[in-house]
C-alpha cells in the first residue's frame, strides 16, 4: 500500500513539475482609416515554435539565433498556416516582412513582422486564429488592433477563435467580457497559484491548539477563516498586478516566477510545521504580492496604451477572483466534511502539503538556475 502511494506521489510530482506556464502569443494589427494594408507584428514563444517545429536540431537546450535564422522560412509557413485576415468578403492576403527576436516576461520570443493587403478597406476586420490549438488548448492569442491611435484588445482561444471586428467603433463590454475570460483561464491553468492557494485552504478547517491541528468546531468558524485568506490574497495580488500592469513597478521575470515557487514552498512547509498558525492571512497577504506580478506579465507584454489597458486589467482581475473563488467552492465545502476524520491530518494536511512542497521546490530550483522545470 505504501509503494502504491509513493508511485502515485511521483506521479503527480513529475507530471505537475514539468508543466509550463500558461502559453501565450501577441498579436499587434495596425490598421488606418480608408487604407487597404495591415501592418502586422506577431510575437511567438520561442519555446513554443520548438514544440511545433522541433527547432532544436542539436538537442542542446539552447536555441541559437542562427538556429531561428535558418529555419525563417518555415517559421513563417507555420505561423502564416494558423492565420487568416479578411476585410469581411475575401481574405487578405500576407507579404512576408522581417524575423526578428525580442524578449517578454517569460523568455525569448520570435517577433514576426508582415503586412496584408486586403481588396478594399478592412471594416469589419475579420480575425481568424489557429496557432498550437492542436498542440497545447490551453494556448490563446492576446489581440491588440490599433486603429489611427485608438486600441482595443481581445482573447483568441479554441472557442473563439474566429471573431470579427467593427473598426468604426469599440465595444467596451465585449473586451471586458473577453478579459474576465482569459483571467478564469489563467488561474485554472496557473498551476502555482492554484497549489498556493490550496496550501493555504488546507488549514483553514482546523485550529491550532496545544500543539497540534484539531477540526474547527462550526462551518461559520470554517468559512470566516477561509474568507481572511482569501480576502487578504485578493488585495494583496490586485495591488501588485495594477502596479505591474500599469508600468509603475517592473521586476524581472526570473525574480518574480522563482518568488512565485519560493511562496508555495513555504505556504506548504507551515502546514507540516507550523510558524503561522492563527493568522494564515498574513502568508495570503504577503505571498500575494509576489503573485500579482506573475499575473500582469500578461497583461504587461500586451502592450495597451492606458485607457485600453485600465479595462483590460479591469476585466482581468475579476476573472481571476472568479476563477478564485470556483477553486474555493469546490475544496472548502469536501476539506469541511473530512476535517474530522482520522486520515485527514496525516493523510491530506501533511501528506498533500509534502507533495505540494515537493513540486513547488522542482520549479524553484528550475527557475532560480533556467533549468525550465515548470
Amino acid at each position: 500500500m505504501k509503494r502504491r502511494w509513493c508511485v502515485l506521489l511521483l506521479l503527480f510530482v513529475s507530471a505537475v513539475a514539468a508543466a509550463h506556464k500558461p502559453s501565450d502569443s501577441y498579436l499587434a494589427l495596425t490598421v488606418r482609416s480608408e487604407s487597404r494594408e495591415v501592418a502586422v507584428r506577431w510575437d511567438i514563444a520561442v519555446r513554443d515554435l520548438d514544440l511545433a517545429l522541433g527547432l532544436d536540431a542539436d538537442g542542446d537546450h539552447a536555441l541559437t539565433w542562427g538556429e531561428l535564422r535558418g529555419r525563417e522560412r518555415e517559421l513563417f509557413d507555420y505561423a502564416l498556416a494558423h492565420l487568416r485576415l479578411s476585410d469581411g468578403t475575401a481574405d487578405c492576403p500576407f507579404t512576408r516582412g522581417d524575423l526578428l527576436v525580442d524578449d517578454h516576461s517569460d523568455g525569448a520570443y520570435a517577433v514576426l513582422r508582415f503586412s496584408a493587403t486586403c481588396a478594399r478597406s478592412p471594416a469589419p476586420l475579420g480575425v481568424d486564429y489557429r496557432l498550437l490549438f492542436d498542440l497545447d488548448p490551453s494556448h490563446r492569442g492576446l489581440l491588440r488592433i490599433d486603429v489611427d491611435g485608438a486600441s482595443r484588445s481581445a482573447v483568441l482561444g479554441p472557442q473563439n477563435s474566429r471573431q470579427v471586428f467593427d473598426l468604426g467603433g469599440t465595444s467596451r463590454l465585449q473586451t471586458f467580457g473577453q478579459f474576465v475570460g482569459d483571467g478564469m483561464h489563467h488561474i485554472w491553468v496557473g498551476y502555482d497559484h492554484l497549489l498556493f492557494l490550496v496550501s493555504l485552504l488546507l488549514p483553514a478547517v482546523l485550529t491550532r491548539r496545544d500543539g497540534a491541528w484539531q477540526p474547527v468546531a462550526s462551518l461559520r468558524a470554517a468559512l470566516l477563516g477561509v474568507l481572511a485568506v482569501v480576502s487578504a490574497f485578493t488585495v494583496s495580488h490586485s495591488i501588485t498586478l495594477t502596479l505591474a500592469a500599469l508600468g509603475m513597478i517592473d521586476l524581472p521575470s526570473r525574480l518574480v516566477e522563482s518568488g512565485i515557487a519560493l511562496s508555495v514552498v513555504l505556504a506548504s512547509l507551515n502546514n507540516i510545521r507550523p510558524v503561522v498558525t492563527r493568522r494564515g492571512w498574513l502568508l495570503a497577504l504577503a505571498f500575494g504580492l509576489v503573485h500579482g506580478f506573475g499575473f500582469a506579465s500578461v497583461l504587461g507584454d500586451l502592450g495597451l496604451p492606458r485607457g485600453a489597458l485600465a479595462l483590460a486589467l479591469a476585466g482581468f482581475n475579476v476573472g481571476v477572483e472568479i476563477g478564485q473563488l470556483a477553486v474555493v467552492l469546490a475544496i472548502v465545502p469536501l476539506i469541511y466534511l473530512l476535517r474530522g476524520a482520522r486520515f485527514y491530518r496525516p493523510g491530506i494536511l501533511v501528506a498533500g502539503s509534502s507533495a505540494i512542497a515537493l513540486v513547488a521546490g522542482v520549479w524553484f530550483i528550475g527557475r532560480v538556475f533556467g533549468l525550465g522545470l515548470g
